[in-house]
């Protein structure tokens, strides 16, 4: 972690003070230019980015970085696409269909892993925030951990979904067998769980609706969507980092141990789940002035990226933002990067 990293078990309510805090320590003795001034020919005239479901944090973060890129110039118009998630974010990405992407960064490597000859390839700007890991359960349903789910239906992100990547590798380390609803039961000694391809809020409709027992999900901290079902069913998380040494064996170090904190979702304890870095990302051949400005508006004007609601953390400075999971740097974000911070 950053040094913009706070202590797990302090209390929520700083949380938001601590991340200013640790910006203005994390800037100090930097001089932050101001944004280039644009000539006509390297500020675009429209740019998209890729962002997720209604009601999650992918999406307004996209919707606020969109804001900032079109307030301070580097492009005439700049617009937020909802998309399924970090998958369809990487298509849009590859396709031209989008100038920048929000992604999970299990999904980035492995999407770039499968990279083909004809295509850009995926490039990072920086390492912007933590994602977690939500399983919420009912809280009537008395479900305590994630082998409990054996024999019940949950949702597991939709198609294009970072989550619809990640959560079959949470079921396989929890030895649970994945079963499509209505292939017919494996036969696998009662450890089988019924997949639903359900997104944030499809999933929470059939929660709330009693159809799935649980749902994953892959967001910022608090998720708005989540917040509004806690309050109208009341619901409940599974700690997840219990498998966390198996997924780090089997699929490297993406995976970390982080804490939902007390009192994020009303009434609720804190719990530990596991968390995914989540990064910024361009194709390598975006110009090179446009990435470095935006560089220069991911640090110097950090605080407007941050949705209210967020208790996560955050990576916007230029000694966290450069950790970006082995994925590479554009050269023009890795040289604005050594320009601002040496």
């Amino acid at each position: 972690m950053s040094e913009l990293s706070y202590p797990l078990d302090a209390p929520s309510v700083s949380r938001r003070g601590i991340f200013k805090a640790g910006v203005a320590a994390g800037l100090a003795g930097i001089l932050l230019p101001a944004l280039g001034a644009c000539t006509p020919e390297d500020r675009l005239d429209s740019l998209v980015v890729a962002g997720g479901e209604p009601g999650g944090f992918y999406l307004e973060f996209a919707t606020l970085l969109a804001a900032s890129l079109q307030r301070n110039g580097v492009a005439r118009q700049a617009t937020a696409l909802p998309t399924g998630g970090s998958l369809d974010n990487l298509e849009h990405l590859l396709g031209g269909r989008a100038t920048f992407a929000v992604a999970l960064a299990d999904a980035a490597a492995e999407r770039a892993a499968a990279k083909i000859a004809s295509e850009a390839g995926i490039t990072a700007l920086g390492r912007v925030y933590e994602n977690y890991v939500h399983c919420a359960v009912r809280q009537a349903d008395g479900i305590r951990s994630i082998a409990e789910l054996a024999g019940r239906t949950v949702a597991v992100g939709e198609p294009g979904s970072g989550t619809s990547l990640t959560t079959p590798r949470l079921l396989e380390a929890a030895r649970l067998t994945s079963v499509a609803a209505g292939a017919g039961s494996p036969g696998s000694g009662g450890q089988a769980v019924t997949v639903l391809n359900l997104g944030l809020n499809d999933g929470l409709t059939a929660l709330r609706g009693g159809s799935v027992d649980a749902l994953f999900w892959s967001g910022g901290v608090p998720t708005a969507a989540i917040a509004a079902a806690h309050h109208d069913v009341g619901l409940s998380f599974l700690d997840l980092s219990v498998l966390l040494p198996s997924l780090r064996t089997r699929y490297g170090a993406f995976y970390d141990r982080v804490l939902i904190p007390a009192g994020a979702y009303e009434g609720l304890p804190a719990v530990w789940t596991v968390g995914v870095t989540n990064l910024l990302l361009c194709r390598s051949d975006l110009a090179a002035a446009t990435v470095k400005r935006t560089v220069e508006l991911l640090v110097g004007h950090a605080e407007e990226l941050i949705p209210q609601s967020s208790l996560g953390v955050q990576f916007l400075s230029p000694e966290s933002l450069i950790n970006t999971a082995g994925l590479p740097l554009h050269p023009a974000a890795a040289a604005a990067y050594r320009e601002l911070h040496g």
